[in-house]
């Protein structure tokens, strides 16, 4: 049985047995000791792993930790347990902080047989980090969590090699997160930063900043949506958009001179667009241009190569221009930006047209009627 399947295997048990433990010693047994057994060390083998490990550290004595994996009779890692879904706040792991000072571990994991955290020493040596480099999650986890947790075993375990990813780990981890707190909540310098190109010329008064700051939580969180389904189904298929209704912006179109800001609808829109458009042509090559009653979306920002027209001045009724081979344009009612979905083969065959044909139209051809 590959290690991958034998952590599924595992992992059906904890999911059966979690509900049922209530003590500390119950958790160990069920869920802990089978955990490191799995990585290949023999629980039986007090040479191996050794449970209750003692020491002294400084005036106290006794100390003791849960468990400690042996190589050569020298501990590498040590082993704090709680219950069963106890919590796992660093401050719980006061014995593994000791301990791990007065070792020569460079691991220690903190867990409560559900989750399983992992700390070294990146910051100062001989000193375990406050922050784990690695949580492995008995209920959720990803194959690539499963080969990092595999490194931990007996037959692959090399301190160096652990040592030279934990860094990254560390610090991917950290950037993941800080990139979780900016899709749910971006900050004013990010929605600034996102949304230059947009604002030229435009003052970040707070209605603006107020207006591209959903905008901006809603276009990252679409991203994410279309990243996961290219991964999950090998193509694209629209994700349901996340977060609050946007709510209805009508703005006038800018009058001669001024710089183009699309509304948040109209921003949406093309955003969608660009989506549908992705397997098709790369979005760079798909563009939005401000017009008299509408916002055109243009192929290699042409006017001559339309690929629809965003008719969104009335708040009440979203209107989509649609374009085939005649170049004429055919007007659609919508209830929502969403229904553009329903348009994805029009759009995509429009711009196959013109990928097809090296000159679209010609220099006399007059541009389709507005």
């Amino acid at each position: 049985m590959d290690f991958i399947d034998q952590v599924r295997a595992l992992a059906s048990r904890v999911a059966a047995a979690m509900d049922l433990l209530q003590t500390e010693e119950a958790t160990k047994n069920a869920m802990v000791m089978p955990f490191i057994q799995l990585l290949g060390y023999n629980v039986f083998d007090p040479l191996e792993v050794t449970p209750e490990l003692i020491a002294d550290v400084g005036t106290k004595k006794g100390e003791k930790v849960d468990y400690a994996i042996l190589k050569d009779g020298k501990p590498i890692m040590l082993f704090e347990c709680k219950k069963s879904g106890g919590d796992l706040h660093i401050n719980h792991a006061s014995q593994l902080f000791r301990y791990f000072h007065v070792t020569e571990a460079r691991f220690g994991v903190l867990t409560n047989g559900l989750t399983y955290r992992f700390f070294t020493d990146l910051e100062k040596p001989n000193k375990m980090d406050e922050k784990p480099f690695f949580e492995f999650n008995m209920l959720d986890f990803r194959e690539q969590d499963v080969e990092e947790l595999k490194k931990f075993a007996k037959a692959a375990f090399d301190l160096e090699n652990i040592l030279t990813t934990a860094n990254h780990l560390k610090y991917t981890r950290a950037i993941q997160n800080t990139l979780t707190d900016w899709m749910n909540s971006p900050p004013e310098e990010f929605v600034r930063l996102v949304s230059a190109e947009f604002l030229a010329g435009k003052q970040f008064r707070n209605a603006v900043k107020d207006q591209f700051t959903l905008i901006t939580k809603r276009a990252f969180q679409q991203l994410v949506g279309d990243k996961i389904n290219e991964r999950l189904k090998g193509a694209m298929t629209p994700e349901p958009l996340l977060g609050p209704e946007l709510p209805a912006v009508v703005e006038e179109r800018p009058v001669a001179g001024e710089a183009f800001v699309p509304s948040a609808v109209e921003l949406e829109a093309f955003q969608i667009i660009r989506a549908i458009l992705r397997p098709v042509v790369k979005p760079g090559r798909v563009f939005i241009r401000d017009a008299a009653s509408y916002c055109a979306v243009l192929f290699d920002d042409n006017n001559r190569k339309p690929i629809c027209r965003l008719r969104f001045n009335n708040e009440n009724k979203l209107v989509v221009g649609l374009f085939g081979e005649s170049k004429e344009e055919e007007r659609i009612a919508i209830s929502g930006v969403d229904d553009l979905f329903d348009f994805a083969d029009r759009l995509s065959a429009c711009v196959a047209g013109y990928l097809k044909t090296p000159t679209a139209a010609k220099a006399d051809e007059p541009a389709p009627a507005t």
